[in-house]
């Protein structure tokens, strides 16, 4: 499956996107997708013949619990609104707590790592079989970026993700700048972990900028692309040819011409990189894959198909045999109760300020508590704008304080009310029009329901500010 060049498709730049040169295909947000309805500028590079893939990011499939079904649906119609190869996700949990822990369910609103150990692997093992079953089509995943590692940790990076895709046959989305960011801040070497994973197994690679701060690298999708992370992209070249490689930008966008110069780079980087002699040609065959999961070759130019790569981009299903998966189907309910104690520990401390769990630097910790808080501030700043128009400066000061005693539990939507209804319990703002105007805003979106103990009191300071009129 070839794809080519690519751009990470956003809405802020979907303009900038449509008028780029030399473009094969684009990647979406799935869950930012509405079911049933594409964005104008998605059909038209439809229409073009540019490919789009979902990418989810809500999944959590390295969480504790077995993957939501409304969820897995969702991801499924996105694929086939959207005609795509195939689907994306991350090798990440996002949520914990619940049902396994009899806790109150918490999100991260972020991905974090799972622990590369053997009860973890089985637990993700069936999680993205459950997902293949779902899904109509391949299904690829990405590893992540980190600013903590789990202690007692059984397998590199590299094995982990090669043991993955022998287990289940899955594709992989290589981030190149994932894998600087964990060897800046946990000391993984890129090149180990490119040795040991199954570069055949590459679906494509993603490529982003990032900022490092106190000898912290944060990935942030909203900084230039930097040279040692094309550094990163080069060793992947010199081993494989990928099928695809794409730019994600997420935030601070820049002009067009500068998301076109960075593309040029990375067009650079793959012909400087590749060897004298052609493509890479990986030795041994390719990991097993279930008949279902193999991607529908994409329909490229003929001049653009390398004659070895196009006899490649299929596989009869006769020479196929299943994928025996140890751990599979028969994960124990005991191993589940370990991941999800242990990952409900870790999101506690990490968005409710409970106790660092033991082995895990509670320095490193607070710098992916303050990470989870500053993320949350800007995605509720995204969807909806109102409230850092009606706080002004003093938006994301009030926000961090409400995350530190709040954690999320439910969608960003629903924490943008948490968080209004919260100041305005609070008494802020302090200045009468933008308490008025706050007021307004929340009892606009918070929708029929039984008035609590805190609507009555917003509606009760409604009607005081009403008479003060």
């Amino acid at each position: 499956m070839e794809l080519g060049i690519g751009i990470g498709w956003r809405p802020e730049i979907a303009h900038e996107v449509e008028a780029l040169t030399g473009i094969d295909w684009v990647e979406a947000v799935a869950e930012n997708l509405c079911g049933g309805h594409l964005p104008d500028s998605l059909v038209r590079l439809r229409e073009r013949g540019v490919t789009v893939v979902p990418h989810g990011v809500a999944l959590g499939l390295g969480g504790a619990d077995r993957p939501d079904p409304d969820r897995l649906a969702a991801l499924a119609a996105r694929a086939e609104l959207l005609g795509a190869p195939l689907v994306t996700e991350h090798i990440a949990f996002v949520r914990a707590g619940g049902p396994l822990t009899a806790s109150p369910r918490l999100e991260a609103g972020h991905l974090l790592p799972v622990p590369r150990t053997r009860d973890a692997l089985d637990v993700l093992c069936e999680n993205v079989r459950i997902a293949q079953d779902s899904l109509p089509v391949p299904l690829a995943l990405e590893n992540i970026a980190a600013l903590i590692t789990w202690p007692d940790e059984e397998l590199t990076e590299g094995r982990f993700l090669a043991e993955l895709v022998e287990r289940t046959g899955v594709r992989l989305l290589i981030d190149v700048a994932n894998l600087h960011t964990n060897h800046v801040n946990l000391g993984q070497d890129p090149a180990k972990a490119l040795d040991e994973l199954p570069v055949e197994a590459i679906a494509y690679v993603h490529v982003a900028g990032g900022v490092e701060r106190n000898g912290v690298w944060h990935d942030t999708h909203a900084h230039p692309v930097t040279a040692p992370v094309l550094e990163v992209l080069a060793e992947l070249r010199s081993r494989v040819d990928p099928p695809g490689v794409l730019l994600e930008r997420d935030d601070a966008f820049p002009p067009g011409e500068e998301l076109a110069g960075e593309l040029e780079a990375i067009r650079a980087t793959l012909r400087e990189a590749a060897p004298p002699t052609g493509p890479a040609s990986p030795e041994g065959p390719r990991p097993a894959v279930r008949g279902r999961d193999r991607a529908p070759a994409v329909r490229v130019p003929e001049a653009t198909v390398p004659e070895a790569t196009a006899s490649d981009t299929t596989v009869p299903d006769t020479t196929v045999p299943e994928v025996p998966v140890p751990g599979g189907p028969d994960v124990s309910a005991t191993t589940r109760d370990r991941i999800a104690v242990a990952q409900t520990a870790l999101l506690s401390a990490l968005v409710a300020g409970t106790p660092a769990p033991e082995g895990f630097a509670p320095a490193r910790l607070r710098v992916q508590s303050r990470a989870l808080a500053a993320k949350r501030a800007d995605v509720v700043a995204k969807v909806a704008p109102e409230l850092p128009e009606i706080l002004g400066d003093g938006y994301r000061a009030a926000f961090l304080a409400y995350a530190g005693s709040r954690p999320m539990s439910g969608g960003y939507r629903r924490d943008a009310l948490d968080f209004a209804e919260r100041v305005l319990i609070t008494g802020g703002p302090a200045d009468p029009l933008a308490r008025r105007e706050l007021t307004y805003w929340w009892q606009d979106r918070s929708g029929a329901r039984p008035p609590g103990r805190a609507t009555r009191l917003v509606r009760a300071a409604r009607a005081v500010l009403a008479g003060k009129k």
